[in-house]
């Protein structure tokens, strides 16, 4: 699958202080391979300040994007923006394409899981004055639908437990993407058709589809649409986006294999491996 249009990362302000001692702290982590024990600072106070913490990141890291994972946000969790769902970055270096991947990285003694993905590759340009999408007006927009597994990783142990704020904080806690085969023309299917498993191993660790995460593809492709836009980010053709987690999210372990099975689409079946160090051009 061609990503022609990945980019370098749209300049935002300088951080301060505060913001810098994070970044610095998962940076290290992230090239590194190391975990971290706690979180590096004070955790950001909304979600405003965690994307700024984001988008510090994102300048900093020798890679551009190519993506953006979509995580649901539970609503005794959400702030006073109203989000119900939250972006992270998916980098070129940790992009695969199902036919030549067997393995993927997680951060041994960090956070580590799978979440089988339907994945969404926007087919043109969104309109870069448009901030605000509704899950209609999303689907109109050209894009292929494509079957895929999400690496959820941190140097953090606890991401998931201290919330959206610190899963913004790092990446929207995303070390890859693995992709698919195509689902031909998605628009026109019903949604609770697309369904999914999940297994670790020879244990199968979950079930569902599409319609897990509330509003389907089309809710999450339009909080994609309208958060980029609302950050000085609009979405651009062959950008992906990972919908959110059709069965869970799902805990593994160096050595442990993953597989995820979508139903009439194919599968993927990859072995996790610990985090190393990263060389100077950011690829492991």
């Amino acid at each position: 699958m061609n990503n022609a249009s990945a980019h370098p990362s749209t300049p935002s302000a300088t951080p301060d202080d505060s913001t810098r001692g994070i970044v610095d702290a998962f940076l290290d982590a992230r090239r590194n391979g190391r975990s971290l024990p706690g979180f590096p600072g004070d955790i950001p106070d909304d979600l405003v300040a965690a994307y700024a913490v984001q988008d510090a990141a994102i300048d900093r890291w020798p890679d551009p994007v190519v993506g953006w994972k979509v995580g649901y946000i539970a609503p005794e969790k959400r702030d006073a923006s109203g989000d119900e769902r939250l972006l992270g970055p998916v980098f070129r270096a940790h992009l695969q394409q199902a036919g030549e991947a067997t393995s993927f990285e997680v951060f041994d003694g960090g956070f580590g899981a799978i979440e089988a993905e339907f994945v969404l590759r926007l087919d043109a340009d969104a309109p870069v004055d448009k901030t605000a999408w509704t899950p209609d007006e999303a689907a109109a927009l050209p894009a292929t639908l494509f079957i895929g597994l999400e690496v959820a990783s941190s140097p953090l142990a606890t991401i998931n437990q201290l919330g959206p704020r610190v899963v913004v904080s790092d990446f929207g806690n995303n070390n890859g993407l693995v992709v698919g085969g195509e689902i031909a023309d998605w628009t026109m299917l019903d949604e609770t058709t697309l369904t999914a498993e999940s297994w670790i191993d020879d244990t199968r660790v979950g079930t569902g589809g599409a319609t897990t995460l509330p509003g389907g593809l089309r809710a999450a492709f339009a909080f994609a649409l309208s958060r980029s836009a609302r950050r000085g980010r609009p979405l651009r053709r062959g950008e992906l986006i990972a919908t959110g987690n059709a069965t869970g999210i799902h805990d593994i372990l160096p050595g442990q294999r993953a597989r995820v099975v979508f139903d009439g689409h194919g599968e993927l079946v990859l072995t996790a491996r610990a985090a190393a160090p990263r060389t100077e051009e950011g690829a492991a």
